[in-house]
């Protein structure tokens, strides 16, 4: 069993940290909620913004590389800054960038500010869990906490999608950003009331600037921080379109991308042989427990995100359904997903975590299993309404049993830094599981058919392709979390 040594000397009263929980997950539901919208209006707003066709997928794919290459840095600094600090002033500048992206006249300009979220959320993302690590009692509550925090992120990107039709055929997308700004602002001011501030106390005497000089590794986190955005920049050109891969440019940062991983563990070795401060420690992978998680964290979410992106092609570009009819066909997952998440929260400590980890991984195989032999004849109720119900378990449990585990391999002062491991490997599992499938999906239409529109049968193939693939990285990820927690024993217990 893990035990982790985060402080308890805060502790809130169940009333405030409700208020605490509330705000935090509410971020988390505006933040995914921004997405969904641009997902859904996306054709909306390409026609009113006369968006290239070649940067289409950029107000998206601008956000999640900003995103993953600012987290790791933005953590470190929050634990010596301090995490309401920094909290606030992600949130603050969320809603900023939320509402401004209303009030885009070009694409650029949307891009650019979707970009500026992406830092934002940054922000917000890890130092949210360290509030959470903080602030609540070990225990179920914290877990229910957890539980919350993943569970507002599906369901604002599921409410974006459905909201943003209503806004597209309504009033306009740019209503859908104001709304959203809005709201991100009301939660900023509850969060001034609302956050816990850090106990004076405990502060070394050294001034910000010299521990942020000293303690935060800024060599580890530039390299770490490069190597993600350069990876994630050649993700999201090769998911708009396997053929950029042929760019000499393209193939220049991916080569950039991954020479700079073994510098960082070159120089993660050199920080703990001199005794300072490593952003990621080598020894930590080490530990079977920790790298294993990461593992199944990063395919959980590469396997949740891509399945139900490609079960939404598959209902429209196959199936010929309306995006309307695909979104209510995809609501079985959000539904379970809200029970899944809250479920774990409250028995995630009840049994050993690697019964919780096999099972739901297990049950979400069946998931793709399912859309890989489905005949688009059949009734949805026959195969399609089954892989709906089982693709989030895995991720969704997950989620809460990831970050128990991870913020108790970090120790307490670098909370915010844990958090934003955890975040790193969930969007990372994003693009990656978006761009192989995309690469699997395209390769296996082409091989299947040479003309320049492909049929429904040579789609339908490569969508199989797709959903094969993802059942085998189910596999992978039953008997990685099999073998990995298998000593792990149970998490989120409740210590005096």
């Amino acid at each position: 069993m893990l035990h982790s040594d985060a402080p308890t000397s805060q502790l809130l009263p169940k009333g405030r940290s409700t208020l605490v929980i509330i705000q935090l997950a509410g971020i988390n539901f505006v933040t995914s909620f921004s997405g969904g919208l641009i997902v859904v209006a996306l054709p909306a707003i390409s026609a009113s913004l006369d968006l290239q066709r070649s940067l289409m997928l950029w107000p998206m794919s601008a956000y999640a590389l900003t995103t993953a290459s600012c987290l790791l840095p933005a953590g470190a600094v929050a634990d010596i800054l301090g995490t309401r600090v920094v909290n606030l002033v992600g949130c603050f500048f969320i809603a900023s960038f939320i509402l401004i992206a209303g009030f885009a006249r070009t694409g650029l300009q949307l891009i650019m500010f979707r970009a500026m979220q992406g830092i934002a959320a940054a922000l917000a993302l890890p130092s949210a869990l360290s509030i959470i690590s903080g602030s609540i009692e070990s225990g179920k509550r914290r877990n229910v906490a957890f539980a919350t925090l993943g569970l507002a992120m599906p369901l604002g990107y599921s409410f974006g999608v459905v909201l943003g039709g209503v806004f597209v055929t309504g009033p306009g997308w740019r209503v859908g950003f104001y709304v959203g700004g809005a709201v991100t602002f009301l939660l900023f001011a509850v969060g001034i009331w609302a956050l816990p501030t850090e106990d004076a106390s405990n502060r070394p005497e050294l001034s910000l600037w010299k521990r942020l000089a000293r303690e935060v590794d800024w060599v580890g986190a530039t390299i770490a921080s490069a190597s993600i955005a350069l990876l994630s920049y050649v993700l999201a050109t090769l998911s708009a379109s396997t053929d950029n891969i042929k760019k000499a440019s393209n193939v220049i940062v991916l080569t950039l991308s991954i020479a700079l991983m073994p510098a960082f563990v070159y120089w993660m070795k050199r920080q703990e042989r001199l005794g300072k401060p490593a952003l990621i420690p080598n020894s930590l992978w080490k530990s079977l427990t920790f790298t294993c998680i990461c593992i199944v964290v990063l395919l959980s979410n590469a396997v949740a995100d891509a399945g139900e992106l490609f079960a939404s092609l598959f209902f429209q570009e196959v199936q010929n359904l309306s995006a309307l009819q695909a979104s209510i066909r995809i609501l079985p997952n959000v539904v379970l997903g809200i029970v899944t998440n809250l479920s774990t929260g409250v028995f995630v400590n009840k049994m050993p975590v690697v019964y919780a980890v096999f099972t739901s991984c297990a049950l979400c195989a069946i998931s793709p299993l399912l859309m890989a032999i489905i005949n688009p004849a059949w009734p949805y109720w026959y195969d399609a309404f089954f892989a709906q119900l089982l693709g989030p378990i895995a991720a969704d449990v997950i989620f809460t049993v990831g970050i128990l585990i991870i913020s108790d391999v970090f120790p307490a002062r670098t909370q915010a830094l844990a958090g934003a491991v955890f975040n790193a490997l969930s969007q990372l599992g994003t693009s990656v599981g978006l761009c192989i499938t995309q690469v699997v999906s395209v390769a296996v239409t082409r091989g299947s058919d040479h003309d320049i529109k492909p049929s429904d049968e040579t789609l339908l193939a490569g969508y199989r392709a797709t959903f094969w693939t993802l059942f085998a990285w189910m596999l992978a990820a039953c008997f990685i979390g099999a073998f990995g927690l298998r000593k792990v024993g149970k998490v989120g217990e409740k210590r005096d």
